[in-house]
């Protein structure tokens, strides 16, 4: 099967080719490296904006399928400028539904729930408190007749690979990231439940779901947890660890857990790596100084876009392709 990666260059994508470079499939990155300055892994690698559809059009005739990353990812990044996080995350995905026949694989987000009371499955109203939230459920939308399979992810963490940027601005990262740092995180509230799952497993599930028969919409997640239990969890990796809680209100609303049953009876997904993991990754990552500045913005979606006017997302005017 010749694949083609969309994103392949970022946090997930970092581990969907390292998948694939296991596996028998022939494939390709399409990245615009929006947060890297570099792609040196040793594999097909072209430099295209998604928004580019005469850039895309030959890779889609080349490929059997499409797992799609690309997106302007977090409540935060999209709010800097939602015309643009709207010609990311909504429109490419429209046009690619109608342009291409093979298999997509897409990821969404759990998002789209906003807050819910008790467990949302993929049957429960949506409610998308964010423009990342929206674009992602228009996107899905655009996809239902065609051969896809949708994954609404749960808040990603841990390390992908080797080569790619880390995020620390997902709240196990960023939690541990503190803890190793400056030994005191902050626990606005706490109560806030949040679907979680390791970005390994989530790029398991996309690069197994390349030849399996299913489509629609699967949570895809390994548990839900309190922000404040997950708190204490981090602590018991930094006994010193001080736990500053108050009630101060959140802008951040979100509230919702999410019922994973439809994936692991159907998909048969079961996730390989704890949340334990996943503090031990990261914290491994920050003790040994393999990251040299963790405030660096880049590593945060909405910091680094936010240093730009209008995000630094200019749409293209020509096509650029190019193979490297």
């Amino acid at each position: 099967m010749r694949v083609l990666v969309v994103g392949g260059a970022g946090y997930i994508g970092g581990a969907v080719v390292d998948l694939l470079q296991q596996g028998p499939h022939e494939f390709r990155v399409l990245d615009a490296l929006f947060y890297e300055e570099a792609y040196r892994k040793p594999i097909p690698f072209y430099f295209v904006d998604v928004r580019d559809y005469a850039a895309l059009k030959p890779h889609l005739s080349w490929a059997d399928a499409v797992i799609w990353l690309a997106a302007v990812v977090g409540d935060g990044a999209c709010a800097l400028n939602p015309e643009v996080t709207t010609e990311i995350n909504q429109d490419p995905v429209s046009w690619l539904a109608e342009n291409f026949d093979g298999r997509i694989v897409f990821t969404s987000t759990c998002s789209v729930y906003g807050v819910q009371e008790g467990e949302a499955d993929e049957d429960s109203p949506v409610k998308p408190l964010s423009v990342y939230a929206a674009t992602k459920l228009a996107a899905e939308q655009s996809l239902r007749k065609s051969n896809a399979i949708v994954f609404r992810l749960g808040t990603l963490f841990g390390v992908g690979d080797m080569f790619s940027r880390i995020r620390f601005d997902l709240v196990v990262n960023l939690l541990t990231v503190k803890a190793s740092t400056v030994g005191k995180i902050k626990v606005y509230g706490g109560e806030q439940f949040r679907p979680l799952l390791h970005v390994w497993d989530a790029a398991h599930a996309a690069v197994r779901s390349l030849e399996l028969p299913q489509t629609g919409i699967y949570n895809v997640l390994r548990q839900n947890v309190r922000i404040i239990d997950l708190a204490c969890q981090v602590r018991n990796h930094f006994p010193d660890l001080q736990i500053e809680r108050t009630d101060m209100q959140v802008h951040d609303t979100r509230n919702y857990r999410v019922c994973g049953a439809k994936a692991e009876t159907e998909l048969l997904f079961e996730p390989t790596r704890s949340i334990d993991n996943g503090i031990d990754e990261v914290k491994q990552l920050i003790m040994s100084r393999r990251i040299k500045d963790v405030d660096n913005p880049r590593y945060t979606n909405q910091l680094y876009l936010s240093q730009f006017n209008s995000h630094m997302l200019a749409k293209p005017q020509i096509s650029t392709v190019g193979q490297i």
